[in-house]
């Protein structure tokens, strides 16, 4: 390791000349416009939940359809019916639908008659034309079968759409729905304002997996014909007075369904273009937004369009590839999974109603348990000044809720899935050298992650931390009277702290507290407590041989069980809120791999290398592996930690793009605000991040060229390869060489990127010896136990 170390520092202090980077690689995708391989669709059925409306990066606004059937985004392309346009949304996200706030519904009453127009959700919606469905970066467009053809567009707080009515002497109307998208709202009002048209107003939503509430504002403008009249719908029936409504939830399972109503008469064209304006503040801060926004609403939207295609390509801009012949539906998959890593967490500067630090705030982190791994490590890549924003969010939450959350949306507490990985993205960030972070503040947050107990853990912080300091480890039914939460995932809550742990160890060190260190660092070996040497797993009558998994144990130090295929797509589903486990969303033969600070010991556990490449390659050929959910991610790269490098690559080549492709149901599950794109993007680019440490793990990119311009230095990291062939039978590396200097190492650090370095591999149809010797493999704390 000190070899090594002294080459990287050698590696550090020359820096390749910049004539010589741009003559070793001449861009060629280089001059390709990337939006043309965006597509907003993959993931647009089979539960990707993506969204796949109009936005420009972290935006509040996005515009959508709105279906009845998967619409966890809004839009799903799963021949379900249109119920409205709503103009914000969360994007890729599990558990009830989110937002979808204030939709709007245009329509043609039959007879011209309001009371023959149908206002209610279940009534009014409307199948969509499937071949007119139009989704790219700034635009989406959709024709329904009631002949109305609706194109929207976005700015950062408003929505612009254009209605085109059929030709028919009548009125078209214009309804907006005072709901969300999981009829959540406890409340809502609106105001009608019968010169302009002007709706605006306001609801109480719940969040869609979380606690509390929260208000949302609206402002509502029309354009391109007269008011012909309006007025307020309740149920199903509609009134030109009163022009002002306030509703509550309704009765028990009443949901009742109100709002607003406007109808017009000479369209030009035929067609109606609606603004609008969004706020968490006030309805006057949406109508401000719209007008400062969107100022000339007949001629703006394709300045919108093309502001953000441009704003998209700058995003975009610090990567370019020479795909070496691989074709364009992995050049899509790769490019859509980046934009996708982009659409969340959102920029809600001044629209908080509780603070204003002065700062730029994020919010729509759902959840950070799915995005640490690799979603927030990419935007240190590619957006660092938008993730040093994120991580400041993040500490600005703590300083005014007392704790860092591990879900927040809505401006709302999400609930907690397992440990406090927060922690980790702030460690992430600290070790890949991101300024602009107060770190104190970053320890103090993490500490009182570690130390003290919240009430309500169910919703941030961590709960057993009593059993969790003396036992060293989270018992199985913990008997825990500090804190109240969930009471359950003891197996997965035990690996996680450990984790999180490690990370605040990590941190504690660079900041010189080397007492801290000692003391977390201990605690991060706490996963050891739950693992039971002689435990078998039998499935469907048949032991599979192996010895040793995590199981979970009681307070007394007695042992509880688990069956280790429980929760995995073997047996049966295991849910937080409806059928909790002792591990979270997940068997314990996923969770046996998560061990990240660990894994030689871990390895030694399992019997050394040989044991645990095949129980790795059972885990991910016998079903049990479900890659739709992060943990499995790592663990298709764990073969380097076992001297296997070449294994990694192979894995991933069984799920890419099998797995992942660019099919509307092209994603395996959840995209969860970006994650499975950001595991594409880092799986085709060949160093795959382990998150809270300054490692990559170096594998066969899917491209035969890419570059990566880091956007704080202004360096230019390269990868280049001999040897590649688009049809992927030459994947295993045979030597690197960085900065033309051998790397026999199977990881490089965060320097490769923010130094511009260039990485030469050199690629074969067979395993070689690079990478396999105990030195060359990633680093691991604590192998001198094995």
């Amino acid at each position: 390791m000190l070899a090594s170390m002294a080459r990287r520092q050698s590696l550090r202090a020359t820096p390749q000349p910049l004539l010589l980077t741009l003559l070793l690689f001449p861009l060629a995708v280089h001059c390709a416009d990337v939006l043309q391989f965006i597509d907003p669709l993959i993931g647009s059925t089979n539960g990707g939940n993506v969204f796949a409306g109009a936005t420009r990066p972290y935006a509040l606004a996005k515009p959508v359809a709105d279906v009845d059937g998967q619409n966890t985004g809004g839009f799903a392309t799963d021949g379900s019916s249109v119920t409205g346009f709503s103009a914000v949304h969360d994007s890729g996200t599990g558990g009830n639908p989110s937002l979808g706030n204030f939709p709007l519904f245009p329509q043609i009453c039959p007879g011209d008659d309001v009371n023959n127009c149908n206002f209610l959700i279940g009534s009014r919606a409307t199948h969509y034309v499937d071949e007119s469905v139009v989704a790219r970066p700034g635009y989406f467009e959709v024709e329904l079968d009631s002949g109305v053809k609706a194109t929207m567009t976005s700015s950062d707080h408003a929505a612009l759409y254009k209605f085109e009515f059929p030709a028919v002497d009548q009125h078209p109307l214009m309804l907006l729905d005072l709901t969300d998208l999981w009829k959540s709202r406890q409340n809502g009002s609106i105001s009608v304002d019968p010169a302009s048209g002007r709706l605006n107003g306001n609801g109480t939503f719940l969040p869609s997996f979380g606690a509390g509430s929260y208000v949302m504002h609206f402002c509502a403008d029309f354009f391109g014909g007269e008011v012909f009249d309006s007025g307020v719908w309740v149920n199903n029936r509609a009134g030109t007075e009163p022009k002002d409504l306030f509703v509550t939830r309704g009765f028990n399972l009443f949901y009742l369904e109100a709002g607003g109503w406007v109808r017009f008469s000479r369209l030009a064209n035929n067609t109606l273009t609606a603004r609008m304006g969004i706020s968490y503040i006030s309805a006057d801060q949406a109508c401000q937004h719209a007008t400062e926004e969107i100022p000339n609403p007949l001629n703006d939207f394709d300045r919108l369009v093309t502001e953000t295609e441009d704003a998209w390509r700058e995003k975009l801009s610090p990567i370019s590839v020479n795909p070496g012949g691989v074709s364009e539906e992995l050049q899509t998959s790769f490019w859509s999974g980046i934009y996708r890593s982009m659409i969340s967490p959102q920029n809600y500067t001044n629209e908080n109603p509780y603070w204003n630090s002065g700062i730029p705030y994020f919010d729509s982190f759902y959840c950070i348990w799915d995005a640490f791994r690799v979603q927030h490590p990419l935007l240190t890549l590619l957006d660092p000044s938008a993730q040093v924003q994120m991580v400041n969010s993040l500490l600005d939450i703590y300083k005014h809720e007392g704790w860092l959350p591990d879900c927040h949306m809505s401006l709302s507490n999400g609930w907690t899935q397992g440990g406090s990985n927060a922690d980790v993205v702030l460690v992430d960030a600290y070790v890949k050298n991101l300024t602009g972070i107060d770190w104190n503040v970053a320890l103090e947050a993490i500490i009182q992650d570690a130390e003290v107990e919240p009430l309500e853990w169910a919703y941030h912080g961590r709960g057993g931390l009593e059993s969790w300091k003396v036992l060293s480890y989270i018992p199985y039914l913990d008997f825990d009277p500090v804190g109240f939460g969930t009471n359950s995932r003891s197996i997965s809550r035990t690996l996680e702290y450990a984790y999180n742990d490690y990370c605040l160890a990590t941190l504690a060190k660079g900041l010189g507290h080397h007492d801290l260190y000692d003391t977390y660092v201990s605690r991060s070996t706490n996963w050891q407590s739950l693992w039971k040497p002689e435990q078998n797993s039998i499935i469907k009558g048949n032991d599979t041989g192996f010895l040793g998994f995590f199981q979970p144990k009681y307070q007394n130090g007695t042992w509880g069980y688990q069956d280790p295929i429980a929760c995995s797509a073997l047996a049966d589903f295991c849910s937080l809120t409806s059928n909790p486990s002792e591990t979270f969303e997940a068997s314990v033969w996923q969770y046996q791999f998560l061990v990240p600070q660990s894994m030689s010991t871990l390895i030694g556990l399992m019997g050394a290398e040989e044991s645990f490449i095949q129980r790795l390659d059972f885990f991910h050929t016998s079903g049990l592996a479900d890659i739709s959910n992060e943990p499995v991610f790592s663990t298709v790269y764990l073969y380097h930690y076992a001297g296997r490098p070449g294994l990694s690559t192979k894995r991933l080549h069984t799920y890419i793009p099998a797995a992942f492709n660019t099919s509307h149901g092209g994603l395996p599950g959840n995209d969860d605000s970006g994650s499975m794109g950001a595991f594409v993007v880092f799986g085709m680019l060949g160093l795959f991040p382990i998150a809270g440490q300054d490692v990559y793990l170096i594998s066969a990119p899917f491209f035969q060229e890419i570059n990566i311009t880091s956007p704080l230095t202004g360096k230019t990291a390269q990868i280049k390869t001999t040897g590649f062939d688009a049809n992927y039978e030459n994947i295993y590396i045979q030597s690197v060489t960085v900065n033309g200097n051998p790397w026999t190492e199977s990881w490089i650090s965060h320097a490769f990127f923010a130094e511009g370095w260039t990485m030469e591999l050199s690629l074969g149809n067979r395993e070689s010896e690079w990478g396999t010797k105990v030195e060359d493999r990633p680093p691991s704390w604590g192998e001198a136990m094995v």
